[in-house]
């Protein structure tokens, strides 16, 4: 009796130290702010789409550079609204033309303002002032843990108040890629002020565990049951929120504002298949952009044409 409370006992704490070890690396492998995510280098389901016009995207990237250089960016800087009050930096490109056109553009999974340059220079080439925030964990801003979308929506919050501290008259659209997209549905559910005119989500995710548990297969084969529970249980202890509480279809639901929501038919990074579940949620008016032969975060390069047409079609609804 006695050797068997011993052996149940001795099961038990090694079952605990697995169940810790495994949520904890898959915390650092996908979480953690400060370890590298290699597994995005090789990923097959980010390979680059062969309809991408080479040429043309050489001159894109010409283009984001030039920018640059030509329109030298202002440092802002905010305090996070929650306990953690962490600093969180972005940056504004100021427009010359004297106007209250804003856009917040909201990078991606272990993005940056780099990564976004292209949408910075659209907005501003048509006359918008943009900000151009760092997710917290991301760029210059602090934290240690990426937030998925879910803690940065109250971040976004922030900063449209903060645009409004600058221009209290500011029409304000947001434009988020793949987690920014995310980001920006997130934001969408909150109690926005009318400023905020117009919503673009473009390849973002509906579920931070969803998202999770689809990745878990692709990269490990392994089932989300218990890898992510033990993940989740790691992530509530070290980044304070929960992966399995990120109602992003219950945002979109609840938003009050106009939202384009984009997607590549190849996409197997963020499952094209999430297009449909984010634009049914929605109750607002909505339109939908499919770009053929695009994979994840590629509409913009495989289509700028019907791109650009289709967001400007719709932002110009709702800001003239």
């Amino acid at each position: 009796m006695k050797r068997a409370s011993i052996i149940a006992i001795t099961i038990t704490i090694l079952l605990t130290c697995t169940y810790f070890f495994v949520g904890n690396y898959f915390y650092n492998f996908a979480i953690n702010a400060n370890t590298k995510k290699d597994f995005l280098v090789d990923d097959p389901n980010l390979e680059s789409s062969s309809l991408i016009n080479k040429k043309r995207e050489e001159a894109e990237k010409l283009a984001d550079e030039e920018f640059l250089k030509q329109y030298p960016s202002m440092d802002k800087s905010i305090t996070s609204s929650d306990k953690r009050n962490l600093k969180l930096h972005a940056e504004v490109f100021q427009n010359e033309k004297p106007d209250s056109k804003w856009a917040i553009i909201v990078h991606g999974y272990t993005g940056d303002i780099q990564t976004t340059t292209r949408w910075i220079r659209n907005f501003h080439e048509n006359g918008y002032n943009v900000l151009a925030p760092d997710l917290r964990g991301h760029g210059k801003s602090e934290g240690d843990y990426i937030g998925m979308g879910w803690d940065d929506r109250l971040d976004i919050v922030s900063w449209i108040d903060e645009v409004i501290k600058i221009n209290p008259d500011a029409e304000i659209v947001l434009l988020g890629v793949s987690m920014g997209g995310a980001t920006v549905m997130n934001t969408s559910g909150e109690n926005l002020p009318d400023n905020v005119k117009v919503i673009v989500e473009d390849c973002g995710f509906v579920s931070t565990s969803d998202i999770f548990a689809y990745q878990l297969n692709e990269i490990f084969s392994l089932p989300s049951f218990p890898i992510l529970n033990a993940a989740n249980t790691i992530t509530k202890l070290r980044a304070g929120y929960d992966i399995f509480q990120s109602p992003t279809l219950n945002q979109i639901a609840n938003s009050k504002t106009p939202m384009l929501f984009i997607h590549g038919d190849q996409d197997t990074f963020v499952p094209f298949d999430m297009l449909d579940k984010a634009y049914n949620a929605a109750t607002v008016e909505k339109e939908k952009l499919v770009i053929p032969g695009a994979g994840h975060a590629e509409a913009a390069q495989v289509n700028p044409e019907l791109y650009w047409k289709t967001v400007w079609g719709f932002v110009y609804e709702y800001m003239q």
